[in-house]
């Protein structure tokens, strides 16, 4: 049987509002119950086939972004019960969540089955960048392709802390539609393009 985390978690603002709102016995049996400091077997089952990420970072001052990972089933990777990679390609320049992680290790993926259990999992740690070249020798299975025709130059490795169920109650089903990839392109208009119209907006004009 899986064992719980051993220290208490959760943060002490958390805390205080379920003192406040009398919710502190229900906080309590969810810690118990539900939060692990590693990914049991089932855990480990739902990563390898889950196609996308939400990715959390923030930066030294808690300035917070939250992103988008995808790839093929098993682009995340599990490394063993307590560690994790996943890829990171060339994207926009910006390099936001890899830019938090160096100043930040928190990091907070979330994990959601919208087609097939309709449930989410929640993995929270301490995140680090590596090249390819210096993790590979230490993970001779770190997949060479983690999605067609790519192979990525850096890996983001994290160690777990938490790892905890997204109730299913809210999650909608959403039922795959056939459609091509273009990964790693570089045409905008396959890119989305300035779909919101944010050039043609000035920061003065706010």
């Amino acid at each position: 049987m899986a064992k719980p985390l051993l220290h208490h978690p959760g943060s002490a603002g958390e805390h205080q509002l379920q003192e406040a709102h009398g919710s502190t016995e229900r906080a309590e049996r969810f810690y118990r119950e539900q939060v692990l400091d590693h990914l049991n077997p089932r855990m480990r089952e739902f990563i390898a086939r889950q196609e996308m990420a939400f990715v959390a970072t923030s930066d030294a001052g808690g300035e917070c972004d939250a992103s988008f990972r995808a790839g093929p089933p098993g682009f995340l990777h599990v490394i063993n019960p307590r560690t994790l990679a996943y890829p990171e390609y060339r994207g926009n320049g910006v390099m936001a969540s890899l830019g938090n992680i160096s100043e930040n290790g928190h990091v907070g993926l979330l994990l959601v089955d919208f087609v097939q259990d309709l449930i989410g999992l929640h993995i929270n740690g301490r995140a680090r960048v590596l090249q390819d070249a210096q993790l590979r020798p230490y993970v001779p299975d770190l997949p060479l392709e983690t999605a067609p025709g790519r192979r990525a130059e850096h890996w983001v490795l994290v160690d777990i802390d938490e790892a905890y169920l997204h109730c299913a109650k809210h999650i909608p089903r959403f039922v795959p539609a056939p459609r091509t990839r273009a990964w790693g392109t570089d045409d905008t208009r396959r890119k989305g393009g300035d779909f919101f119209g944010a050039k043609e907006t000035s920061q003065q004009a706010i």
